[in-house]
């Protein structure tokens, strides 16, 4: 089976507990601590998109950072709790992908504003798996605004639940961060020019790297790659590449499970026989039969590009989504 790493301790009933644990990383200015708004997100991407638009006049907190915890099978802690119970905007993935954050807002005596990225890119149903992604039907963008008819508004279409990774759909992190700007300017109108003009840089940022992705997918439209978990294939997509690897294969490393033998063989065969431009492999998700594929696409001599589900320690999303881009050019050359 594959293999996450340990997860976090599970909530503690202690008071004592709450009252001595302290809030988990903030990001954000020189000034975040005393800001009058707080922000918590389930993830250091999120966390990350929401210092950025926030800059100084937010505290944010991203409860997890690090590859050691599975945001799949989190448990929250006292201090998560803690850091929840101030929290004016939470952020979360939705579709299932963060459940945790739910427990800790189902606890939550509040009312922030919640903002969920799967829900913002217009995946429906109630564990936000649908077989459609449209974004230009998506949130508040509709027909007759500007993003309404936006360059990358594309659908999804998938033979088996639909993919919830949905930070690496460059044009839902455009809307998450107009949005983001919105709320924010409604709990602290005195910064309104500020967080629409980081929203709008963040935007910029976005369109340049949509600009990387359409210039690979216009020197290498339809090559095909394989993966061993959903994760970024959204990014692909973007870039126009095409998946052909067994659904049977990608989903089961994603849930944890074994794929069928026969299964993995012809994932194995795909990446040996070269006939996939590369394999993208989460670097986070891995286990024998992850292990097996990535063996032989090595000794086969097919490139390996390496994702990850959370933010690598000391960048920021616009340059992660950058070098992510790069790689995928370098690999296709």
């Amino acid at each position: 089976m594959t293999h996450r790493a340990p997860l976090a301790l599970p909530v503690a009933a202690s008071v004592l507990a709450l009252a001595l644990a302290g809030c988990s990383a903030p990001a954000g200015g020189a000034d975040a601590e005393a800001a009058g708004i707080r922000i918590v997100a389930s993830t250091n991407v999120y966390g990350d998109i929401a210092a950025t638009v926030a800059g100084d006049a937010a505290e944010v907190t991203s409860i997890i950072r690090d590859a050691g915890q599975d945001p799949h099978e989190y448990e929250a802690t006292s201090r998560d709790a803690l850091a929840l119970s101030g929290a004016d905007l939470v952020i979360v993935n939705g579709g299932g992908y963060d459940a945790f954050m739910g427990t800790l807002l189902d606890a939550h005596g509040g009312d922030p504003i919640v903002l969920d990225a799967v829900e913002l890119a217009g995946l429906e149903g109630e564990d936000g798996h649908d077989h459609e992604h449209d974004h230009g039907e998506s949130g508040e963008h509709g027909e007759g605004d500007e993003h309404g008819d936006h360059e990358h508004d594309h659908a999804h279409a998938h033979d088996h639940s639909v993919n919830e990774h949905v930070w690496y759909d460059l044009h839902v992190m455009e809307h998450l961060a107009e949005e983001l700007a919105e709320h924010l300017a409604d709990l602290d109108p005195a910064h309104a020019e500020q967080f629409a003009a980081n929203a709008a840089a963040f935007v910029d940022g976005i369109g340049e790297l949509e600009s990387a992705a359409s210039a690979i997918a216009a020197a290498h439209d339809g090559a095909r790659v394989a993966i061993t978990e959903p994760v970024p294939v959204y990014l692909l997509e973007a870039a126009g590449l095409e998946n052909v690897t067994p659904a049977e294969f990608s989903q089961a490393i994603e849930e944890g499970a074994d794929a069928p033998a026969l299964v993995v063989l012809d994932v194995v065969e795909l990446v040996s026989g070269g006939s996939v431009a590369f394999l993208a492999y989460n670097e986070q998700t891995v286990g024998p039969q992850t292990d097996q594929v990535l063996a032989a696409a090595e000794a086969a001599g097919t490139p390996v590009v390496s994702f990850s589900e959370l933010l690598p320690e000391g960048e920021h999303y616009l340059d992660w989504m950058a070098a992510n881009l790069a790689a995928i050019e370098a690999a296709l050359a």
